[in-house]
């Protein structure tokens, strides 16, 4: 494989900090979760930003969450195609195997992601109408999100697509047949959060009010 190089310098000196402090100190606990396995209660759902730090929000420790992360977010809709679906793989080991009781899916403000569905929808990102891009064909999910918030006053536009990206996953969530089941017989619940990151702030949505609310 020559394609693969060692890692640079800085976080080699990076890993043997943790190595001697953070993991020295909680060696037998480590050990615990390679003996006894991982049981999360809950499947965190996050956007790649670099910024979304999601253990660092609630304070988990190791094994506390099932993350997976992918780009504004998204949940497709539920569909057995044949093809490769990393993220409804992730959806389906977390409720069938794992046994989730949580399923939350976090946004988060400034998001390129749902900027670049934004443009691409509007007209104004021609690039990403492209077959061949990953990340439009990827943000087309987002498009039913976009023809609810098209009308807004356009200053608004962005922050209201960040919400429905969640809105919009909670949404395909409920086409899986394994998380719908669950979900019916009360075995697992769905949360939809939005993170302001210079903030620090944290909303929920409130689907008695039908909007999101400070935590």
């Amino acid at each position: 494989m020559q394609n693969a190089r060692p890692l640079p310098n800085y976080l080699i000196k990076r890993y043997n900090g943790w190595k001697a402090t953070t993991y020295k100190e909680n060696e037998a606990w480590y050990h615990r979760l390679a003996d006894e396995g991982q049981r999360p209660r809950a499947m965190v759902i996050s956007c790649c930003d670099s910024r979304v730090h999601v253990t660092s929000i609630f304070g988990a420790d190791n094994g506390e969450f099932f993350i997976h992360r992918n780009i504004a977010n998204l949940v497709p809709p539920y569909k057995p195609d044949g093809l490769q679906h990393g993220t409804s793989a992730a959806v389906e080991y977390a409720v069938t195997a794992l046994k989730v009781a949580h399923i939350i899916v976090l946004g988060h403000s400034n998001c390129g992601g749902v900027q670049g569905c934004l443009s691409m929808c509007s007209g104004k990102a021609p690039e990403l109408e492209e077959k061949s891009s990953f990340v439009g064909r990827w943000m087309d999910i987002l498009r039913p999100g976009y023809e609810r918030i098209k009308d807004l006053p356009e200053e608004t536009q962005a922050a209201a697509l960040e919400k429905e990206s969640v809105l919009v996953s909670i949404q395909n969530l409920m086409t899986f047949p394994f998380v719908a089941k669950e979900v019916k017989e009360g075995r697992l619940t769905l949360h939809a959060l939005w993170n302001d990151i210079g903030e620090g702030g944290l909303e929920h949505y409130d689907p008695e009010q039908g909007h999101f609310l400070s935590v």
